[in-house]
């Protein structure tokens, strides 16, 4: 069960009228299952191709598109650096759009995912031309996060606006967070189930150097793989379709969640209260970084986060290089991954019995141990808290409202910077270990890498994280008592409205 669940009959679930196929019943800010489970398909989409960039794009640029270690770790870096610009402007500017017949977060959904799910696939294509395979990669990896972004920065301010009830968020916010996980279970399951079964076909290497070529050849890019097969019957081109197929099939699933999302949910304007005067980028930024509470939030899980992407990002080369399982490396990966939801029970009685903040504290505490498989309880916990900090926010400053947007998009900025900041860093350290591309082994020197990237330094980074979070000050007593100063406040707002109401009938 999930925090905040009602009593429902089966029968009242849905109910449709001329508004959507799936719009359900609401009274009171109560939300059907139906509403949480359609509101929860919409983060499929963000957690199943993160999970496939995550763990595939650094060894499918190397070994497939068969680019440098360096220009590969440019083009990770850069793509994530550049929500930089595009997570907090896309906040700013979704917090000044207009409200619509459709709400105003939904538009920038639905309208994004055209457009995302094209880039997304031509990530994953490999152009039949060398010169400039660097800009083709770098161009449409940033497009594809540009307008991810614009699906993502509004979809988790949604929390806010489906109701104003804090028991169905928390509620609404589990069943989101499961989704999540089970969508890293589909990313992982698509693309490295399909993808392993035409793994790309490695080079003998003898000394460190590819037996083929008779020089120092650990920068050198291959340009006639087909012939080198170590796998029998299995071509480079075949590991490309792959690739594209398990894409595609990806993209069909991005498209169905918006569509089921935009459809099953409905934005309620007087989910909150009227907006205050827009502020500019810069006064947004200060307004939300300034907030105590935030700012140790988002810390925390910078320091986190940049520990679980590096081990996310190099976590299939470890497999393939150190460890020899280059052909079930995705088996691996997807083992680890269901047990991750097998554990989801147990970290949502953690987190209600305990709070967020000791779920967040302990089940991070215990992940250098048990890696990914405790993957749900940062989501869990760490998702939901969020919503706290808004409410904490409010009320500090209650004649500030409408901002929701900007601390959700600070958040996921943070998040996709530890990504892109791990991921350059660690492919770049590949490059000056000396890593061969697609060669069946690898140097020493490359191995001790790959061992420093998975352990040593995602342990040390999480212990800064943990102590950030010692400090991190909403407890249950202080989110219970916000929950209740604001819905005093909803009340006598109610209450104000409705005698200026009566007055103005009177008159």
């Amino acid at each position: 069960t999930f925090p905040g669940e009602s009593e429902t009959k089966v029968s009242s679930m849905c109910c449709g009228n001329s508004g959507g196929f799936l719009n359900c019943a609401r009274e009171r800010g109560t939300l059907s299952i139906c509403n949480k489970l359609c509101y929860a398909v919409g983060g499929a989409p963000y957690q199943i191709t993160g999970c496939a960039l995550g763990f595939f794009l650094q060894i499918y640029l190397l070994d497939v598109a068969q680019l440098d270690p360096f220009y590969a770790s440019i083009i990770l870096f850069v793509g994530r650096a550049w929500d930089a610009v595009t997570d907090p402007t896309v906040g700013f500017l979704v917090s000044r759009s207009p409200w619509t017949r459709f709400g105003r977060m939904l538009p920038w959904i639905i309208l994004s995912t055209p457009l995302a799910v094209v880039c997304y696939f031509l990530i994953w294509y490999v152009p039949p031309f060398e010169d400039g395979k660097v800009i083709w990669y770098l161009v449409f990896y940033c497009l594809f996060q540009t307008l991810q972004t614009c699906f993502h920065v509004p979809y988790s301010s949604l929390t806010m606006f489906i109701t104003s009830d804090q028991k169905e968020r928390d509620s609404a916010t589990a069943y989101r967070m499961t989704i999540e996980v089970l969508g890293t279970v589909i990313g992982t399951a698509i693309q490295g189930q399909i993808v392993g079964m035409a793994n790309a076909p490695c080079v003998p290497v003898l000394n460190g150097v590819p037996a083929e070529l008779g020089g120092n050849a650990s920068s050198v890019l291959l340009s006639q793989p087909e012939s080198n097969s170590s796998i029998p019957g299995i071509s480079l081109d075949d590991t490309k379709n792959a690739y594209m197929i398990a894409s595609g099939i990806i993209c069909g699933i991005y498209i169905l969640c918006a569509i089921v999302l935009f459809f099953g949910v409905r934005e309620k304007k007087e989910s909150c209260r009227p907006r205050s005067e827009p502020m500019s980028f810069f006064q947004g930024m200060k307004l939300v970084m300034g907030h105590g509470p935030y700012a140790k939030l988002v810390m925390g899980f910078l320091f986190t986060s940049l520990a679980f992407m590096l081990l996310e990002g190099n976590f299939a080369l470890f497999c393939s290089s150190t460890l020899g399982f280059r052909d079930d490396f995705q088996n691996i990966l997807l083992v680890i991954m269901l047990s991750a939801t097998l554990a989801i029970p147990f970290w949502q009685w953690f987190l209600t019995r305990f709070g967020k903040k000791s779920a967040v504290y302990f089940g991070t505490s215990v992940r250098p141990a048990a890696e990914r498989s405790s993957e749900p309880k940062a989501p869990l916990a760490g998702g939901s808290m969020l919503p706290d900090v808004v409410d904490d926010f409010q009320v500090a400053n209650p004649d500030s409202v409408g901002h929701e947007a900007i601390f959700y998009s600070f958040y996921v900025f943070f998040t996709k910077f530890a990504s892109g900041v791990s991921l350059g860093v660690s492919t770049l350290s590949l490059d000056f270990a000396g890593y061969i591309t697609r060669g069946c082994s690898q140097p020493a020197e490359v191995d001790l890498t790959l061992r420093l990237l998975v352990s040593a330094a995602p342990i040390a980074l999480i212990l800064v994280g943990l102590l950030i979070f010692r400090s991190y000050p909403i407890d249950e007593e202080r989110r219970q008592g916000n929950r209740k100063l604001l819905q005093e406040l909803r009340d006598q707002e109610a209450e104000s409205e409705s005698d200026s109401t009566e007055l103005a009938n009177m008159a």
